[in-house]
């Protein structure tokens, strides 16, 4: 079992390899944050600079120090946050003013919050059953419309139709959980559903201003390694991950993927 080692492929000035947009990546972990972050900050990828957000900071600040020796001339920029409102805002604005994204535009923005509730109903509190509601819903809320701010900012709201350019996209990584909800999960399915609803609404609200939103449904164990799990089609390679939505971020305009379905060979449907 081994970790990736990204083929980086960089030549040349290192001038020319400047990165081309900002990615905003909210939910970054040591499985799949790596992976994908990996992929989108590479020259020879998705070239682009990227903030990673996540709620404890020492972990934060150990991925980026370890992304920035696998992908290096990587820009990687660390920003602590959870996803109540004033504090997601907060770290927008510390993106907006950051250095290492001055001058760039937001091309690309990803909520991949994990949350999980499993209760018996009748065990079910009013408090407890909101509070994914509130936190997971409510910062997907809150995440995509600050990015949509953003998008509007960098790239003006000229229309599709008006002659404008994609804008950017934005990508929700959802679960089995958005679509079909088990015994005890009740909580747990109206949260993950509402995310995608919320997608879908989005996507038909924004598509003809130029922003391109997806919705991500992950069946399966997600791992950041090289191993004959992840080659065999068992667990999925967070890398994978991580080109998938490199591609749906470099999708044109006659053609826009809204949701898939992400599984290894072996899981079953």
């Amino acid at each position: 079992m081994a970790k990736y080692q990204l083929d980086l492929g960089v030549t040349g000035n290192q001038d020319e390899m400047a990165p081309n947009g900002i990615a905003i990546f909210i939910g970054a972990g040591p499985a799949t944050g790596a992976g994908i972050a990996r992929i989108l900050a590479s020259p020879s990828h998705g070239n682009l600079a990227v903030a990673l957000l996540a709620r404890r900071p020492d972990a934060l600040d150990d991925l980026v120090k370890s992304l920035r020796k696998q992908v290096p001339n990587a820009v990687v920029e660390p920003f602590a946050t959870d996803t109540s409102p004033d504090k997601l805002r907060k770290a927008f604005a510390e993106i907006t003013e950051h250095q290492s994204f001055k001058d760039l535009k937001l091309r690309l923005a990803i909520f991949s919050i994990k949350n999980s509730a499993k209760k018996p109903f009748m065990q079910e509190t009013f408090e407890d059953f909101m509070e994914p509601l509130e936190s997971y819903v409510g910062g997907a809320m809150v995440f995509a419309q600050e990015s949509l701010k953003r998008m509007f900012e960098d790239h003006g709201e000229k229309t599709l139709a008006e002659g404008a350019e994609k804008k950017g996209t934005i990508i929700f990584t959802g679960t089995l959980g958005a679509l079909r909800a088990n015994a005890e999960f009740a909580s747990y399915g109206a949260s993950r559903a509402s995310v995608r609803q919320l997608a879908q609404a989005l996507a038909k609200e924004m598509s003809g201003k130029g922003v391109h939103v997806a919705h991500a449904i992950a069946n399966g164990r997600i791992t950041d390694e090289d191993s004959e799990d992840t080659r065999r089609g068992k667990h999925i390679a967070a890398e994978a991950v991580g080109k998938t939505y490199l591609w749906l971020h470099e999708q044109d305009p006659t053609l826009w993927t809204h949701e898939l379905d992400l599984r290894p060979a072996q899981e079953k449907f």
